[in-house]
C-alpha cells in the first residue's frame, strides 16, 4: 500500500521525510520486522519501541510511525498515540475487513473461550461457516487445528490480518474473545461488532486496571461501540449487568440470560450428573430440555450466552440444542484427562473461577472420596487475589497443594506465602506446599486415592511455564499422564488380566 494513502487515511500530527513508497507490512517488533514494512514505535508497560527504531531500520523498516521525530532518514508519521494509531493503520492497510463480516465479540472475566467455541458449533450446526479468534489461537472451523496466538485478543495488525484472511476464505461469521486489555489498548478499534456478549465480571487484572471500576469501564467499551440494529447478550445474574445495559445505545437489541433473575432466556430445573448437566431452556413461549456433556453451573451460564447469540442470529432453538448436546469440553476448560482417580485440568486463575470449578468438582466427588486441588498464582500480576484464592481452596477442598503457576520475575516462595496468608489454619495433613509444579503433581499422586477428584487449576491449555529467565515447555495434561499413567494403560492391563483369567475388580 502506498504511504500517501496511509497518510491521508489516519489522523497524524506531521509527516517527516515523506516520499511515496510501497508499504508491504506492519511491524512493532524489531526482531521480526521484514523488508519494506512500517515499524510502529509502541510504548508498552515496560518497553518503549522508540528505542528500537534504529534497529528496525537496519533490519529493513522502510518507514516509521512514532510519537516524536527520530534521527533516522526515512519517512516518519508522527502521531499523538502509537498505541491507538496502530489500530487505524491496521484497519486501513487490511481494508477494514470487519465491515463485511458478521463479527461477534464475547467479553467477561470467565467463560470467554468456552462461549466462543459453543457459538462456533451453533453456527456450523446451522450450516453456516464461523471462524474463531481467542485464547487458544484462531481457526476457520471447529475441525481445524488452532493457529497459535500470543494474546486472548491479538494486537491490531494481527487481528485485522486474520479478519482479512477469514473474509478471503468466504467465511461470513466470526466469534472472537475480547479482553479488557484489548479494549483498553485499542486493539479492536475499527472492528465493527454486530453482537457483543457479557459473561461476568469478577476480580482479575487489577495489576493493570488498578480498580474494579476501571476494569468495568474497559469492558463497557465493547458495548458502547454497538450501533442501531446490533445485539447485546447480557448475563442478567451478574451484579454489573445493569451498568452494562445502561451504557448501551437504546436502538441496540438486548437479550438477557440468567438462572436467578427474570431474563429473556432462562435455565430452569437444573440437574448435575457425573457426565454433564441437564436443564430446561425457557425462551418466550418455548421450553426445550438440554442435556450437555459440560459440567458445573458455569457451563449452564456459558451455554445460555451461546444460546442468546444463536437466537439473535435467527437460529432455531432446536438447532442450537443439537449443537450444544454434541459439544465436548474445550481444551483446558474442565478437561477430564484421567479417571480413577478423576483428574481435571482447568484454566481457573481468579477467585471466582476457582470457586466455580471447585464447586462443580465437588458435585463429582464420591462420598468416600476427597476433593484435592493443586494451584498457584501468576507472578507480576494482581497479588490481592492470592489470599482470596487460598481461602476459597481451603474452604471447598479436603486437601490443597500450593505450587507455582507462571512465576515470571517474582520469587515463587513469596507468591506461595501470599496464598498461604488467606488460609485460616495450616494443617500439614491437608495443606501441602511444593514450589516445583512437576514435583507438586507427583505429590498429588502420593496423597490421593482412586475415589478422589483432583483439580489442577491455573494453567489449563497452556503448554509452557514462564520463569524468571526463560520459558520452558510444561503442560499439566502431559505431566498428569506421565505421572499417573494414561487411562489406556489401565484399560490394557485390565484386558490382559481378563485374557489370562485373572480377577478384575471394577
Amino acid at each position: 500500500m502506498d504511504l500517501s494513502k496511509i497518510v491521508k487515511s489516519i489522523d497524524h500530527l506531521e509527516v517527516l521525510n515523506f516520499k511515496d513508497i510501497d508499504i508491504k507490512g506492519i511491524s512493532f517488533n524489531s526482531n521480526t520486522i521484514k523488508s519494506h514494512e512500517i515499524f510502529v514505535c509502541l510504548k508498552g508497560e515496560h518497553v518503549d519501541g522508540h528505542n528500537f527504531a534504529q534497529s528496525a531500520f537496519e533490519k529493513g523498516a522502510i518507514a516509521l510511525m512514532c510519537e516524536k521525530p527520530l534521527n533516522i532518514e526515512i519517512p516518519q508519521i508522527i502521531v499523538k498515540s502509537t498505541q491507538e494509531s496502530i489500530a487505524d493503520l491496521a484497519a486501513v492497510f487490511y481494508h477494514h475487513p470487519s465491515s463485511e463480516l458478521n463479527l461477534m465479540g464475547v467479553t467477561g472475566t470467565n467463560g470467554k473461550t468456552t462461549v466462543a467455541h459453543l457459538v462456533q458449533k451453533i453456527f456450523e450446526k446451522n450450516n453456516k461457516k464461523c471462524a474463531l479468534i481467542g485464547t487458544l489461537g484462531h481457526k476457520l472451523s471447529s475441525k481445524d487445528d488452532y493457529l497459535e496466538a500470543k494474546h486472548t485478543t491479538p494486537q491490531a495488525p494481527q487481528l485485522q490480518k486474520t479478519l482479512q484472511k477469514i473474509l478471503k476464505a468466504d467465511i461470513e461469521n466470526v466469534i472472537t474473545e475480547v479482553s479488557s486489555h484489548a479494549l483498553e489498548q485499542f486493539r479492536v478499534k475499527n472492528c465493527n461488532f454486530s453482537l457483543a456478549i457479557f459473561t461476568n465480571l469478577t476480580q482479575d487484572h487489577l495489576d493493570y486496571h488498578i480498580t474494579m471500576e476501571n476494569y468495568l469501564h474497559a469492558k463497557m467499551k465493547l458495548f458502547q461501540g454497538l450501533k442501531e440494529g446490533n445485539w447485546a447478550i447480557i448475563n442478567n445474574d451478574d451484579k454489573y449487568a445493569k451498568k452494562i445495559i445502561d451504557c448501551i445505545d437504546k436502538n441496540v437489541n438486548i437479550l438477557t440470560y440468567g438462572v436467578k433473575q427474570k431474563s429473556d432466556i432462562m435455565a430452569k430445573n437444573i440437574e448435575f450428573m457425573a457426565d454433564g448437566v441437564s436443564f430446561d431452556c425457557v425462551y418466550k413461549d418455548k421450553t426445550v430440555n438440554f442435556k450437555l456433556f459440560l459440567n458445573g453451573m458455569f457451563s449452564v451460564y456459558n451455554s445460555l450466552a451461546a444460546i442468546g447469540a444463536g437466537l439473535a442470529n435467527g437460529i432455531e432453538l432446536n438447532v442450537i440444542k443439537e449443537a450444544l448436546e454434541e459439544t465436548k469440553s474445550v481444551a483446558g476448560r474442565f478437561e477430564i484427562v484421567k479417571s480413577n482417580p478423576m483428574v481435571i485440568v482447568d484454566y481457573a486463575h481468579t477467585p471466582d473461577g476457582l470457586e466455580n470449578i471447585l464447586r462443580a468438582s465437588r458435585e463429582l466427588t464420591p462420598k468416600d472420596g476427597n476433593l484435592i486441588c493443586l494451584f498457584g498464582c501468576g507472578g507480576n500480576r494482581d497479588c490481592t487475589k492470592r489470599p482470596k484464592m487460598g481461602k476459597i481452596a481451603q474452604q471447598l477442598c479436603d486437601k490443597i497443594i500450593i505450587t507455582s503457576d507462571n512465576p515470571r520475575q517474582e520469587d515463587p516462595q513469596q507468591i506461595i506465602t501470599d496464598i498461604l496468608s488467606g488460609l485460616a489454619l495450616i494443617n500439614p495433613k491437608t495443606v501441602f506446599v511444593e514450589p516445583d509444579r512437576r514435583m507438586a503433581i507427583k505429590l498429588l499422586k502420593d496423597i490421593s486415592n482412586e475415589n478422589d477428584v483432583l483439580v489442577l487449576a491455573g494453567k489449563g491449555h497452556e503448554d509452557y511455564q514462564i520463569l524468571a529467565d526463560k520459558t520452558i515447555h510444561f503442560d499439566d495434561r502431559e505431566e498428569v499422564l506421565k505421572i499417573f499413567g494414561s487411562n489406556d494403560e489401565k484399560e490394557s492391563k485390565e484386558e490382559s488380566k481378563k485374557e489370562t483369567g485373572e480377577e478384575v475388580k471394577i
